[in-house]
């Protein structure tokens, strides 16, 4: 068969079934991780410290939800550091290893939830700059009652439901050593095992109920 004929073909394949958005979800095209979450689900991030099992309520945060759940669904977080571990604090990440795609999403920021819970022990919340609706992929897990960060509009979805203690051995390189986050986007991985090898990660992640 001549690549003439290959085109043909293709072309007739596609007008046959056309590749929309909704069909063909891709980290490199936020618009197509559109997807609304359950009411309530879970996530099992398998981290290089053990399983941590998150449950997600939209109804705390709907949007934060619902881009959790695309991301956790589509991959993004597989393979991501925590680069950002502050003892006492949180522990922060979900930058993706590929510069490519992190880049990508950067620029996918959505709108500000609304606070309805507040930043306990054990709550996962997205973590934002101080612009408003800003939030994008990066995410945090408190390691206290953060209360201040409530006022701040730090809106959390979701709660760990087991593996707390996964969470608390995350390795740190304190809080004057932490990784540029500028150079993650640009270098991604690469960046973090020449300089932070030591840093813990996501393996896998996965929706569950």
């Amino acid at each position: 068969m001549s690549w003439k004929s290959v085109i043909v073909c293709a072309v007739a394949a596609t007008a046959l079934f056309p590749l929309t958005a909704a069909s063909q979800p891709s980290l490199k095209d936020p618009r197509s991780l559109r997807e609304v979450a359950p009411a309530i689900y879970t996530v099992r991030l398998d981290t290089s410290t053990g399983p941590v099992v998150i449950e997600v309520h939209r109804e705390w945060a709907p949007l934060g939800a619902d881009r959790f759940y695309n991301l956790v669904k589509n991959g993004f977080y597989e393979n991501s550091r925590f680069f950002r571990v502050i003892p006492g604090f949180m522990a922060q990440g979900g930058m993706h290893a590929d510069p490519a795609i992190q880049k990508v999403w950067e620029r996918a920021s959505f709108p500000d939830d609304k606070v309805r819970q507040s930043n306990r022990r054990g709550y996962v919340t997205f973590a934002s700059t101080s612009a408003r609706n800003s939030r994008s992929t990066q995410f945090f897990i408190n390691y206290r009652s953060n209360a201040s960060l409530d006022d701040l509009g730090f809106a959390p979805f979701g709660l760990v439901l087991s593996g707390m203690e996964a969470v608390d051995r995350f390795y740190s390189y304190g809080s004057e050593d932490v990784p540029d986050q500028d150079r993650i986007a640009d270098k991604g991985n690469a960046y973090l095992q020449r300089e932070y090898p030591k840093l813990d990660f996501i393996r896998t992640a996965t929706i569950g109920k």
